[in-house]
């Protein structure tokens, strides 16, 4: 039989950059702690900004928080406690777990990526080598869409929605003033947020045209072939972009093309985000090497769809309710008694799954930490069409998790 922890308090944190719907993970911890936890959970805190709360001792009592005020929290986007993008390592662990200890608090919940699930299973380890009690679960959450064991993560379709939506008004924007026109969208090593941007196409010449994910090699000479014969056949061309495209080498376009390229960010990573610089510096290549000898070149102009892809109020149905749902079931799990772990979400009907002719649902599964911490789930091949496109596979994938999307009349 599973272990119940020794009578103690919980503690939930939040990780990583903001979703639509984190803060429904963290009202539906508490909600499933306050149903599921009685007799065993003293006091339900909330950490400030992540581990980093934990090891400065921020914390907030969530034990009496009314549930109209959970209700308005859990609707609003952005992390409620804060964030933390703190990466971690064994001494930064050994930390959280003394501020645990002083807290007597035995049930730990970590809403965040791959590496807030490394964080779990780093703390779990030292908890039993100490043996001291504890419970340590992953809640997971990524617009990126790149933990392994699920079909999709808390997040993510609220963010897709978006990219979806901007590359429908984009398309009409190019169609009304024709020319070349490049969005950068999120996504270092995963290319399911810029394939989110084919949802939107309703019609064979609709953009996005072309989409280049991280998963496919970036070929300068290709890609600038393929964006001529676009523009050549339709006098525009909408293209699709992944921050972390590279080339077959696996250095990223921006290393390659600006000197922003150098910059990292406090992982030791070239920064991506928060920057212009890959969509101003594709721009200029583009435009540079379309322009016949003695001619104009063409319009060509760049946007980054940056930081309100993560948060923009406008949240998917479907993802608000799993998101809160998934936490609970992580609350619940905890408090019958199951070991540490990840919550996964896995599809059991519907388009990309065994019974892909009945309605969308899905099932919560608890694994194991080390099938999810510090790895990186990618697209996987049979949704990518070529070398810039994506199959009508994934967009029926897709379509459930994002919600109605608005129709385009053409004259």
């Amino acid at each position: 039989m599973p272990a119940i922890p020794a009578p103690g308090n919980a503690v939930v944190a939040q990780s990583g950059g903001p979703t639509a719907v984190i803060n429904q993970s963290l009202v539906g911890v508490v909600e499933g702690l306050r149903t599921h936890g009685r007799g065993s959970i003293g006091s339900i805190f909330g950490a400030r900004h992540g581990v980093r709360g934990m090891v400065d001792e921020i914390f907030v009592d969530l034990t009496s928080t009314p549930p109209d005020l959970l209700d308005a929290v859990a609707a609003t986007p952005s992390a409620a406690l804060g964030s933390s993008r703190d990466k971690p390592d064994a001494a930064y662990c050994e930390r959280i777990l003394a501020a645990l200890k002083k807290k007597s608090i035995r049930y730990f919940f970590y809403i965040g990526g791959n590496d807030s699930s490394d964080t779990c299973r780093i703390v779990s380890e030292m908890a039993e080598s100490t043996k001291y009690e504890l419970k340590a679960i992953h809640v997971p959450k990524t617009i990126d869409n790149d933990l392994m064991m699920n079909d999709h993560t808390p997040g993510y379709a609220s963010a897709a929605r978006y990219v979806a939506k901007a590359f429908m008004g984009d398309n009409l924007d190019n169609a009304s003033l024709p020319g070349i026109k490049i969005n950068v969208v999120m996504g270092r090593h995963a290319g399911f947020m810029t394939a989110a941007a084919a949802l939107g196409k309703q019609r064979e010449d609709d953009g996005p045209h072309l989409v280049y994910l991280p998963e496919v090699p970036f070929d300068l000479d290709r890609v600038s072939a393929e964006v001529e014969a676009v523009y050549k056949k339709l006098k525009r061309c909408l293209i699709a972009v992944s921050e972390g495209v590279q080339d077959r080498d696996g250095t990223p376009l921006l290393a390659k093309l600006s000197p922003a390229g150098s910059e990292k960010d406090a992982h030791g990573n070239v920064r991506l985000s928060g920057t212009g610089a890959l969509g101003d510096a594709l721009a200029a290549e583009l435009s540079k090497r379309l322009t016949p000898a003695g001619g104009k070149s063409p319009r060509t102009r760049a946007d980054t769809l940056g930081y309100p892809q993560r948060c923009y109020p406008d949240a998917s149905p479907i993802d608000q309710h799993e998101a809160r749902l998934v936490a609970r079931f992580a609350a619940r799990a905890a408090c019958e008694g199951a070991t540490n772990g990840s919550i996964a979400i896995q599809r059991i009907a519907g388009p990309g799954s065994a019974r892909p002719d009945q309605p969308y649902a899905v099932e919560f599964k608890r694994v194991e930490l080390k099938e999810v911490a510090a790895k990186t789930r990618h697209m996987p091949a049979e949704f990518i069409a070529g070398t810039s496109g994506v199959t009508p596979a994934f967009c029926e994938w897709l379509k459930p998790l994002v919600g109605e999307m608005p129709r385009v009349g053409r004259l």
